[in-house]
């Protein structure tokens, strides 16, 4: 399974993958850039900002040698997390993974702050394990990558899915928003998404020229009364 697809949009079917297998994560972002966003800002920005101080107080600790102790999650559970997430969000070329950037820790925080998220996310990681253990005889984190990867395909994808694979199909769909909102809310996944934004451009030449084609405008037919472009 493609390490970016499980985090399409759930209406999104693999057939939207271009020939040859997988996407970049560029091409995942553009996919999902929405996502993230939309699931954080059901947060109030103050909630935001704990979650954040909490976990670079985690990860500032962790690289000075304190190792981080859940709250929520068993050890076994926060492992099996760290596991699921970095397959969601693996470390590339371009930027670090989803444990990299915090997740597991951002994750414990919100279930700590949300209390009404532990029943879904506790049942959640259970069922992997059952899974795997019927398949595998061995919990989802000490399985291969490959034995991952074969209970993920049957659940990544909704609109394919077995009947009987539904509870992990919603587990799974949960998971992966709160991955992507603990991923694109750090300072690794805001770097990742090479966000411009709040710098100072002391000369503005106009959109760029490949922009307005992919848009489809152009400034031969710039409607001043409403000061927007139209179709060209």
């Amino acid at each position: 399974m493609s390490k970016e697809e499980n985090l399409m949009d759930e209406t999104t079917e693999p057939a939207e993958v271009p020939p040859g297998g997988e996407i970049s994560r560029r091409d995942a972002v553009q996919l999902l850039v929405a996502l993230p966003f939309a699931a954080i800002l059901k947060c109030p920005t103050a909630e935001q900002l704990r979650a954040r101080r909490f976990v670079d107080g985690a990860l500032k600790s962790a690289a000075e040698g304190v190792a981080y102790a859940p709250r929520f999650f068993t050890p076994a559970e926060f492992r099996t997390a760290r596991i699921l997430a970095d397959m969601i969000i693996p470390r590339d070329e371009r930027s670090g993974s989803a444990s990299d950037a915090g997740v597991p820790e951002f994750m414990d925080f919100m279930m700590i702050d949300r209390p009404g998220n532990q029943k879904w996310m506790r049942a959640g990681l259970a069922w992997l394990d059952a899974q795997s253990n019927t398949r595998f005889s061995k919990p989802f984190a000490d399985a291969a990558d490959s034995q991952r990867e074969q209970i993920l395909n049957e659940i990544a994808w909704p609109a394919r899915a077995p009947l009987a694979m539904a509870v992990g199909v919603t587990f799974f769909n949960s998971f992966r928003d709160l991955t992507s909102s603990g991923f694109w809310s750090s300072r690794i996944g805001v770097n990742d998404l090479q966000y411009k934004g709040n710098l100072f451009v002391p000369d503005w030449n106009g959109c760029p020229p490949a922009a307005l084609k992919k848009l489809g405008v152009t400034y031969d037919k710039f409607d001043r009364k409403e000061l927007r472009l139209t179709p060209g």
